[in-house]
């Protein structure tokens, strides 16, 4: 059996002449009507997928470095006439900063980085399966128990599914009294 290639190729019979084609591996116009392959993951890629199939996510302008597995909130940085999207990290000892959402690679301050707004952060390790989490005490982490103090915001984010995956669900956010 001859080893396998990185790409593959499929030789069809059109027109009675044989004819090789190499699968695409990506989506897009540019591969339209094409055959899909598998990437090195054994998975099609997202881009494969027709629209709302997939993650819920979206690329922002992050203002400060944010580390992978953190959790991100969402917020204007703009005016009212002139509204600015950016991502920061989520930080559960003040309010306005509750969790949105959260990314799997680490973006810099200033820098592009895409938001993941639901599914698994498999970007975090030592969690405890079948235990909720909450947004963190420590900006962008998380925590088995509450911040306590006035002004801080008690949101539940979702359940550890093993060790290294927690299944993100944004909690309403309640700011205590």
């Amino acid at each position: 059996m001859p080893a396998l290639t990185a790409v593959q190729r499929v030789v069809a019979i059109i027109d009675g002449k044989r004819k090789e084609y190499t699968a695409a591996l990506v989506g897009g116009l540019a591969n339209a009507f094409q055959l899909a392959a598998l990437g090195p993951a054994g998975r099609f890629d997202i881009t494969m997928m027709p629209e709302g199939v997939g993650p819920v996510t979206d690329v922002l302008t992050f203002s400060e470095a944010v580390p992978a597995g953190k959790l991100v909130n969402v917020y204007n940085a703009g005016t009212e006439g002139a509204p600015l999207v950016r991502a920061r990290m989520a930080d559960g000892t003040t309010s306005g900063k509750e969790a949105h959402g959260y990314v799997l690679a680490g973006v810099q301050k200033d820098a592009q980085g895409t938001v993941y707004f639901s599914g698994q952060n498999t970007a975090l390790s030592n969690l405890l399966p079948g235990t909720y989490y909450l947004s963190g005490t420590v900006p962008g982490g998380i925590d088995t128990s509450p911040a306590a103090a006035p002004g801080s915001t008690y949101q539940d984010v979702g359940v550890a599914t093993s060790a290294g995956v927690l299944m993100f669900r944004r909690g309403e956010a309640i700011i205590r009294g």
